[in-house]
C-alpha cells in the first residue's frame, strides 16, 4: 500500500502543507528568540502602557500556533481525511 499511487498523493498532500508551515513557524520562533536576546531595547519599546513589543510578540507567538492548529484542522479535513477514508476503505475491503 505504501507503494500505492494513492498514498503517494496523501503524502505529499500532508508534506506540501505541514513542511512549509513547520519551517515559517520555527523561522517565526528564532526570530523571536533572537529579538529577546539581542534587541533588548527594541523589544522593551513600549507599546501602550506597561505592554511591549516582547510581551505583544511572545502573545503572537500564542495566536499563530492556535491559528495553525486550526488551519491544519480545516486542511486535514478537507483533503487528508478523505484520501485516508478511500485508502482505509480500499485496504479492509481486500482484506
Amino acid at each position: 500500500m505504501q507503494q500505492s499511487a494513492e498514498f503517494g498523493e496523501l503524502r505529499r498532500a500532508h508534506r506540501s502543507f505541514a513542511f512549509p508551515l513547520t519551517i515559517a513557524f520555527i523561522a517565526w520562533y528564532l526570530l523571536y528568540v533572537l529579538l529577546s536576546n539581542y534587541a533588548g531595547g527594541f523589544m522593551g519599546t513600549k507599546v501602550a502602557g506597561n505592554i511591549n513589543v516582547a510581551l505583544v510578540l511572545g502573545l503572537a507567538q500564542f495566536l499563530t500556533t492556535f491559528l495553525i492548529a486550526w488551519w491544519y484542522a480545516r486542511h486535514a479535513a478537507a483533503k487528508l481525511d478523505p484520501r485516508a477514508e478511500a485508502i482505509k476503505s480500499r485496504m479492509e475491503g481486500g482484506a
